[in-house]
């Protein structure tokens, strides 16, 4: 049975060879139709005997030619080239740019730019199609929905590993899987309105780090993982708006009372103020200072221009001084 399926992988790698090489499988082809079919044909006819050197130089020719052409591969910037030998992957891997190797080998292109992996609910947003996020339970039993991006790459290193160990599917075998179970494993430590609220940050670092971990045990890198949304149950949502709502209410009665408080303050002191005066006025006027200002008052009215009649002291005779004479 293992004979037989190291065989079959053998077989499997030659088909994958000329499928990735067409032209080079082509050239060796061709070759070897003019080294063996060719000099049949001329036997057959004496006449074209001469050309049979010719026709050999040319199929060697051709399977040269396609051997060195199979013996150039080219990788592309952001990648790396897995070696597989009759499916045996080789250890090292080939940097971007142009390589020589062995024609026989089939080279695997890895991809190793940052790749992101989004799991959403709007439809066609993320990977999947449809409603694709992230269901979880809190610790009070709250089912919340939760949009992820994750952010990752190929460690270039490790990508004969990964190809070994998980193939070139990992974003379903790996990525995926991990990211949602690590999410649900770490969502319980955490109630609803937390989430949504100011341990949200410290929830991603708690699911980054775990992640973080997976990854690097099979040949990737985490960069970021990015929760973009959190959608909370319509109860808690109404809770929360209404919690928010009396917390605003109280802060305007707060600055409503300050207000008044403030103005309460200015009234008093403004009364302590005329209190004030008039007890200066009152305690600084003697009477004799206040008939001299009568006087001084009905002297003046006494030189205006108009007739007029003063009645000056306490008698009841009055003093009619005309202001003309």
């Amino acid at each position: 049975m293992g004979a037989g399926k190291s065989i079959y992988h053998r077989f499997d790698s030659f088909n994958e060879l000329a499928v990735l090489n067409p032209i080079t499988m082509f050239l060796i082809v061709l070759g070897i139709i003019l080294l063996i079919v060719t000099p049949l044909l001329l036997r057959q006819n004496p006449a074209l005997e001469k050309f049979k050197p010719v026709s050999r130089l040319v199929g060697v020719g051709f399977i040269i030619i396609g051997i060195v052409v199979s013996s150039v591969k080219q990788i592309n910037a952001g990648e790396v080239g897995v070696k597989v030998l009759f499916g045996s992957i080789q250890p090292d891997v080939l940097g971007s740019g142009l390589h020589f190797v062995n024609p026989l080998l089939d080279i695997r292109k890895i991809d190793v730019k940052t790749q992101n992996y989004t799991m959403s609910g709007v439809n066609d947003e993320g990977e999947k199609a449809g409603d694709d996020a992230i269901k979880v339970l809190t610790s009070d039993g709250l089912e919340v929905t939760i949009d992820l991006t994750v952010l990752y790459k190929v460690v270039s290193g490790d990508a004969p590993r990964l190809l070994r160990e998980t193939g070139d599917d990992y974003r379903d075998k790996i990525v995926r899987p991990i990211t949602r179970t690590k999410i649900r494993d770490n969502a319980v430590y955490y109630q609803a309105v937390d989430l949504f609220g100011n341990k949200r940050d410290e929830f991603q670092q708690r699911i980054y780090r775990s992640i973080e971990d997976d990854f690097k045990k099979r040949g990737l890198m985490l960069e970021q993982l990015l929760v973009r949304n959190i959608t909370l149950p319509n109860s808690v949502k109404a809770s929360i708006e209404s919690k928010i709502n009396a917390e605003q209410d109280a802060k305007k009665m707060e600055f409503v009372l300050l207000k008044e408080k403030q103005e309460a303050e200015r009234k008093r002191v403004e009364a302590q103020g005329i209190a004030d005066y008039q007890r200066i006025i009152n305690t600084g006027l003697t009477d004799q200072q206040l008939q001299y200002e009568q006087i001084k008052a009905m002297k003046e009215l006494a030189l205006s221009p108009n007739a007029k009649v003063i009645v000056m002291g306490k008698g009841n005779t009055p003093l009619i001084i005309d202001g003309k004479q």
